[in-house]
């Protein structure tokens, strides 16, 4: 089932404020920035910059997604590890919250995240 129109309301509202916590200053966004994305019941957080070895080229790395459960009323959070796999994140497994989501990928507290 879609996401309602509130949720989506929800989500960018605190994706607004994560990106306004984390997103880098202005004068490097070209070379490096955070974008969020909502694909289906999930939001997923990307590292935007140029490719390595063709800058015109700009790449987005997924680092941290959550999948809203509607049977659990829960979003579940999961970071991409070096195996480019999504695993559940150890530390908090799931929120109640879009807020909750975007408030623990913004703390890092593990380093998960942003390394």
């Amino acid at each position: 089932m879609a996401l309602t129109e509130k949720q989506i309301q929800e989500i960018q509202v605190a994706g607004e404020s994560f990106l306004q916590l984390r997103r880098p200053p202005e004068a490097i966004r070209s070379k490096l920035d955070l974008i969020y994305r909502i694909e289906g019941q999930n939001v997923l957080v990307y590292e935007v910059r140029p490719q390595w070895d063709d800058p015109a080229k700009i790449t987005e790395t997924p680092i941290a997604k959550t999948t809203f459960v509607q049977t659990q009323n829960v979003w579940k959070i999961y970071w991409m590890q070096a195996d480019l796999k999504w695993h559940r994140y150890s530390p908090k497994h799931q929120v109640k919250s879009i807020k909750t989501f975007f408030e623990v990928v913004a703390d890092d507290a593990f380093s998960c995240f942003f390394g």
